[in-house]
């Protein structure tokens, strides 16, 4: 198994590599967040010995028991921690005194409590505004004429730093019609673009990141301008959600 996740986490950089070449853009403008979630300890584990160093996780309490095993298994462990899930008001604290990242935010009370959460002693936490780019019921984010205000009142917070925006589109049928899969990262990116510009300099300066793309839409993700995709599955192998899981 072990070797297995070594082997799909080189398959999955050599691809993007590829990617990035036919798009015409640097590879190292492009990361691979392993998303661990639901997966052991040693599967991590497995994919930090392969090279892979972010990890993205959705549930809160797994997550934390992650990390601490992760420190203790790894004495110079240098992992740094995504949070990709949704997030509730009562689970921010952990989230903000564990975690580096934080892809999922979609309203400013979430934002607030992070600021107001994280710790002094730690870097600011970076945060990405989750916008619902499709407009699907089932999906967390903004609107996307809500993400323009939202976006410029979470950057003035302190302990935080708005790095960008962050969107899981809806799933497309059919592999014929490229251009429309495409539309709504386009849209996302043209979204991203339109923020920047309105930010102050020394905020946009850090406002850098596209996290978009997963493991069956991450090409055209990278094609459209995406800086961070979520990958899992093609690494980790299928999901297993025990009953017991904390859902956040």
């Amino acid at each position: 198994m072990n070797t297995d996740i070594s082997n799909n986490y080189h398959h999955i950089q050599q691809a993007i590599e590829q990617t990035c070449q036919r798009s015409q853009r640097a590879v190292a403008d492009v990361l691979l967040l392993s998303v661990s979630k639901t997966h052991p300890v040693e599967s991590v584990a497995a994919a930090y010995v392969a090279g892979a160093r972010d990890f993205g996780e959705n549930y809160v309490q797994e997550a934390v028991d992650k990390i601490e095993a992760m420190d203790a298994l790894m004495p110079d462990n240098q992992a740094i921690w995504h949070f990709i899930g949704p997030l509730q008001s009562n689970k921010t604290r952990l989230v903000a005194e564990y975690f580096d990242w934080v892809h999922s935010v979609e309203r400013l009370k979430i934002a607030q409590r992070l600021s107001e959460q994280r710790p002094t002693s730690r870097a600011p936490l970076n945060l990405c505004l989750q916008v619902n780019i499709s407009l699907q019921d089932s999906k967390s984010g903004c609107a996307p004429d809500e993400a323009t205000a939202l976006a410029l009142s979470i950057a003035q917070l302190p302990n935080i730093r708005l790095r960008g925006l962050m969107a899981i589109p809806a799933p497309m049928n059919s592999v014929d019609h490229l251009a429309q899969q495409r539309a709504p990262f386009d849209a996302l990116r043209a979204l991203f673009d339109s923020i920047k510009a309105q930010l102050p300099p020394e905020q946009a300066n850090f406002f850098d990141t596209l996290s978009m793309g997963m493991s069956d839409d991450y090409e055209l993700a990278i094609a459209a301008g995406s800086t961070i995709v979520r990958v899992g599955t093609a690494i980790f192998g299928a999901r297993h959600y025990p009953n017991e899981l904390d859902t956040q």
